[in-house]
């Protein structure tokens, strides 16, 4: 199997590099690549140094949030970042067989699926409530500390955040063996759009 990662690299190691490739994303700066010989040499496999679970807003795109390439990461994106079973076989998958040493829970600002849970989660119809009734839970939480507007939005996407790492744990062997065995570290981050910069949530890192 061809690879361009770097061998042995620890989950901490490789969320430095992301930061790097997103302090170069903020102030303007990508790394050049050639594509071309990049693409060939991943025809003949892949070894992601990362797994991400990020929303499917379009704004939020982790390869170029953390100026990465072909290969480089692999990406599992849902609307507010809910949870099913395929989500989380993806996620086993990056784990158990691509080995990657970090998962990063990447939510955002302004996310328009926890805006819903908190705002209008009884107007969510059709498969839709099956995004918005995974969030309105910690939007009852945050409620809870008497904030509102953007505030309780922002507060809602936290909880969420931190939730998905909880029932990860809880839900996936894999994942929970990987952790467990100190093979594999989990961040909780979010993204700020107008600045471009990801950040660990308090509680996490």
């Amino acid at each position: 199997m061809t690879t361009h990662s770097e061998p042995g690299l620890t989950g901490r190691q490789v969320w430095q590099k992301l930061m790097d490739g997103n302090m170069r994303f903020v102030q303007g700066y990508f790394r050049g690549r050639d594509l071309l010989d990049l693409r060939r040499s991943l025809a003949q496999g892949q070894k992601p140094e990362a797994a991400i679970l990020c929303c499917s807003d379009s704004r939020v795109p982790a390869e170029i949030i953390f100026d990465q390439s072909l290969g480089d990461l692999f990406v599992v994106r849902t609307a507010g970042l809910v949870l099913d079973p395929t989500s989380i076989g993806s996620l086993e998958y990056a784990v158990a067989h691509l080995h990657v040493p970090l998962l990063v829970i990447k939510g955002h600002e302004g996310c328009g699926a926890v805006t819903a849970a908190v705002e209008h989660p009884e107007a969510a119809h059709d498969h839709i409530c099956a995004i918005v009734d995974q969030i309105v839970p910690a939007a009852v939480q945050a409620r809870q500390t008497g904030k509102n507007g953007h505030d309780l939005i922002e507060a809602t996407t936290d909880i969420h955040l931190k939730s998905l790492e909880e029932t990860l744990f809880r839900v996936s062997p894999i994942i929970r063996a990987a952790v467990d065995r100190g093979r594999l570290e989990i961040i909780v981050a979010k993204y700020y759009l107008d600045a471009g910069q990801v950040q660990p949530l308090a509680s996490t890192f």
